[in-house]
C-alpha cells in the first residue's frame, strides 16, 4: 500500500505545490518514504526518509519546477527498506520517464532473473516499479527502433507489455516529457486509482491519484475511475484518450474498504465512509441474531473503526462514546517496517479514558484483527482501567491467508486467526466476547455502493486468489524475503 499523484499542468506552471498537498493527503498509505520527481527541460528529483513534510524543504520545492511532475509516499511491502527503493523513478535513456506505483509484483523474482540477472543490467533498487518501468520503457524503445516517433499507440503498447509481463496488483502513473502523461491499473483492478480535472485561468489541468481525497485537496473534479485493465493517456496537446486493454473480472480489493482508505474518498465510485457505516449496521444485526452480550457503551479503536462503531451503537441502541485517545503523531501501526516498531508504538499511540471504562461492560470496535497484539494490548489498557467485561467486534472477517499484493502480511505465521476458533481467538485476545462480520456481509455492504462490481478480492480472508498465478512456492518467496529484510514475525 503506497499513495501517488501524478500532474500534467498548463504550460509555464509548476504543479510540485500542488503534489506536495496531495501527498499530505495520502500520507496515511506510507509514512516510510516520500518522493517527487518533476520536468522541465529535465528531470529534478527529491526522495528521502520519513514524513512528507520532512523531506521536502523550501529549498527542495524551490527547484522541483515544470508542469509535469509525479509524486509517492512508500509503505515497504518488499524490498531492502533503504534509500534507494524511494519512489518514484525515473529513466532517462532510452526515453526519458518518471513512474510511481501502489501495489506488488508478486512475480519480481522471475522477471528480475530474465531481465536482468542474465543479461548483464543491473538494478538500482529492490523495489519492484523498477520492473514495471524497464518492461513499459523497453516497449516504448523497441517502437523507436521502428523507426517512428512516439504516440499514443506506443504508449498502449507499452502498457499492453507490462500486462502480457508483470503478475500481481498495481496502479501506475507516468510522465513522459514532451509526451504527456500516462495511467494505468492491473488487469483485475485490485489496486485503485483515479482521474481528475480542473480548469484555471492558466488553463487545463490533469491529475492521477491513488485515492480521489488528493484530488478533492487540489479543487480537482474526479472525473471517473481508471477501470480494471485500463490505461489513460493525456496527450501533450491536451487530448484524454482511455483504452481498455484486458478483459479480466473487476476484483478491487475489500481491505481499501475496510482499512487503508481515508472515509472522505470514494473508490470506484464507493464511498467509504458510507460503506463503513453499512459494515457496522451489518455488525449490530449478527450482533442481535446471536445473542451477544449487549454493552453499556460502544467504543471504537481509532480511527478507520469510527464510522462502523457509530452505525453499530445506534443500531444497537447502544450510547456511542469516545473512549480511547490517539495520539496523532504516531503513525499507523498496522503499516510500521516491522514487529518491534509496532509493539512500542501501541502504548504511545492510544491512552484510555477511565471513567468510560470503569465498572462497565464495554464494546470495542475494530476494523480488523490481524496479528493481535494491537487488540491484545488495548484489551489489557482497558481492563487495567475498570472495565468489567470487555468486548471486541471487528468489521471485516478473520485474516487467514497471506497478501501477495502489497499488503505487509506476507506470512500465515503472521496471523491471530490462522489455524483457531472464535472462541480460541478471544481467548488468545482476552476478550470475553468476540465478534467478527461474516464474509457475504461484508461484500453485499461494499457491492450496495456500486452494485456494478459483481467481486472484490478477498484473497485475504480466503486464501483464494483473483489472478490465479498465487501458488505455494510463490508466497514462501515473498515470506523469506519480508523476514531477510527485518520483519522478525513473532511464532
Amino acid at each position: 500500500m503506497c499513495g501517488f499523484i501524478g500532474i500534467f499542468g498548463p504550460e509555464g506552471t509548476d504543479v510540485a505545490p500542488e503534489i506536495y498537498e496531495g501527498l499530505l493527503a495520502v500520507q496515511h498509505r506510507g509514512q516510510d518514504a516520500a518522493g517527487m520527481i518533476t520536468f522541465t527541460d529535465a528531470f529534478h528529483v527529491k526522495k528521502g526518509f520519513g514524513m512528507v513534510r520532512d523531506v521536502f524543504s523550501a529549498g527542495n520545492m524551490a527547484r522541483l519546477r515544470g508542469n509535469l511532475g509525479v509524486g509517492h509516499v512508500r509503505y515497504p511491502t518488499v524490498g531492502t527498506g533503504t534509500g534507494d527503493d524511494a519512489q518514484p523513478f525515473h529513466l532517462t535513456f532510452p526515453i526519458g520517464v518518471a513512474m510511481a506505483h501502489n501495489g506488488n509484483v508478486s512475480n519480481f523474482t522471475e522477471l528480475t532473473d530474465k531481465h536482468f540477472r542474465k543479461s548483464g543490467i543491473r538494478l538500482n533498487s529492490s523495489c519492484d516499479l523498477e520492473i514495471i518501468l524497464f518492461v513499459f520503457t523497453k516497449a516504448l524503445n523497441e517502437r523507436v527502433r521502428a523507426g517512428s516517433a512516439i504516440g499514443m499507440d506506443d504508449v498502449f503498447f507499452a502498457v499492453e507489455e507490462v500486462y502480457r509481463q508483470v503478475r500481481g496488483a498495481y496502479s501506475v502513473v507516468a510522465t513522459i516529457p514532451d509526451l504527456g502523461m500516462v495511467a494505468f491499473r492491473d488487469p483485475y483492478g485490485i489496486k485503485p486509482i483515479c482521474f481528475g480535472q480542473k480548469t484555471t485561468e492558466e488553463g487545463e489541468w490533469f491529475a492521477c491519484a491513488s485515492e480521489s481525497v488528493v484530488l478533492d485537496v487540489a479543487g480537482y473534479k474526479r472525473t471517473f475511475d481508471v477501470g480494471a485493465g485500463e490505461a489513460i493517456f493525456v496527450s501533450f496537446d491536451r487530448e484524454v484518450t482511455t483504452r481498455r486493454l484486458a478483459d479480466k473480472p473487476h476484483r478491487p480489493c475489500i481491505f481499501e474498504l475496510v482499512y487503508f482508505s481515508r472515509p472522505d474518498s470514494f473508490l470506484d465510485d464507493i464511498s467509504v465512509y458510507k460503506t463503513r457505516g453499512r459494515f457496522g449496521e451489518a455488525l449490530a444485526e449478527q450482533w442481535q441474531a446471536a445473542g451477544a452480550p449487549m454493552p453499556d457503551s460502544v467504543i471504537p479503536i481509532p480511527d478507520s473503526s469510527r464510522d462502523a462503531a457509530l452505525a453499530m451503537a445506534l443500531a444497537l441502541g447502544v450510547p456511542y462514546r469516545e473512549g480511547l485517545v490517539k495520539n496523532r503523531y504516531i503513525g499507523r501501526t498496522f503499516i510500521m517496517p516491522n514487529q518491534t516498531s509496532r509493539r512500542r508504538s501501541i502504548r504511545r499511540k492510544l491512552n484510555p479514558i477511565p471513567i468510560e471504562f470503569k465498572g462497565k461492560r464495554v464494546l470495542l470496535v475494530d476494523d480488523s484483527v490481524v496479528r493481535g497484539n494491537t487488540a491484545r494490548r488495548i484489551v489489557e489498557m482497558v481492563r487495567e482501567a475498570g472495565a468489567e467485561e470487555v468486548y471486541l467486534a471487528s468489521h471485516s472477517p478473520p485474516l487467514v491467508a497471506p497478501c501477495p499484493y502489497g499488503i505487509d502480511m506476507a506470512s500465515k505465521r503472521e496471523f491471530v486467526a490462522a489455524d483457531k476458533t472464535v472462541d480460541e481467538i478471544a481467548d488468545s485476545l482476552g476478550v470475553d466476547h468476540l465478534m467478527y462480520l461474516e464474509r457475504e456481509a461484508m461484500n453485499e455492504a461494499a457491492r450496495r455502493g456500486n452494485p456494478k462490481i459483481e467481486g472484490f478480492c478477498n484473497a485475504c480472508f480466503t486464501g483464494e486468489y483473483p489472478t490465479g498465478d498465487i501458488t505455494a512456492e510463490r508466497m514462501a518467496a515473498l515470506a523469506d524475503e519480508r523476514i531477510s529484510h527485518g520483519d522478525k514475525l513473532p511464532v
